[in-house]
């Protein structure tokens, strides 16, 4: 493989972990489904896992660059078996919405199967990741600094979205409200 196809599938994966965060985003917006504990922490690691690709992009692929995909992989897998377990006792119900017919937290737990093999694959591809990190580093391109961008601006509006839901103190197990938001209304319409 050459730097640049590299390159390319490592925007691919930031995209991909973009794509996830912006449909649960939507979700969440769209039809009032705020996200609870777990499901926040899911988002933090695809969020992990999406600075591992972003590293990879913007500095080149690297096996540590990888590494924290990997590691930010298996520890949202948990986080989704977690919640997966806690539903799947019949009669328990689920959590939130389905896509697909999954619960967000099963296609998670999907997404970051996958996304642990995707790497996987990426790093036996004929050793691309050490040879390419020795290589020049190469120009992002065009395509390389949208996924840059688009993931800055995801993770910033989900980082706003949370200190919103949650303020500073631990997230409620069953969100109703954005907590700080609505906090901050009462104290401005108290003035």
């Amino acid at each position: 493989m050459t730097a640049h196809q590299v390159r390319t599938l490592n925007a691919l994966g930031l995209l991909g972990c973009c794509a996830i965060l912006i449909v649960a985003f939507g979700y969440q917006f769209r039809f009032g489904e705020l996200p609870c504990p777990l499901c926040l922490l899911q988002r933090s690691a695809f969020a992990a896992a999406g600075i591992g690709f972003a590293l990879s992009v913007r500095f080149g692929p690297r096996t540590s660059h990888y590494g924290v995909v990997i590691l930010s992989a298996v520890t949202g897998a948990g986080i989704s078996a977690r919640q997966v377990a806690l539903h799947v006792v019949p009669g328990t119900g689920g959590y939130g919405s389905t896509l697909f017919g999954l619960h967000f937290y099963t296609l998670a737990l999907i997404a970051f199967a996958a996304m642990i093999v995707g790497v996987g694959v990426l790093l036996l591809g004929n050793g691309a990741a050490d040879r390419v990190s020795q290589d020049r580093v190469e120009e992002v391109g065009v395509f390389g600094t949208a996924c840059l961008l688009l993931f800055v601006s995801v993770i910033l509006a989900n980082a706003v979205s949370t200190v919103a839901e949650c303020g500073a103190g631990l997230c409620p197990d069953d969100p109703s409200r954005y907590e700080a938001l609505g906090d901050w209304l009462a104290r401005f319409r108290s003035r």
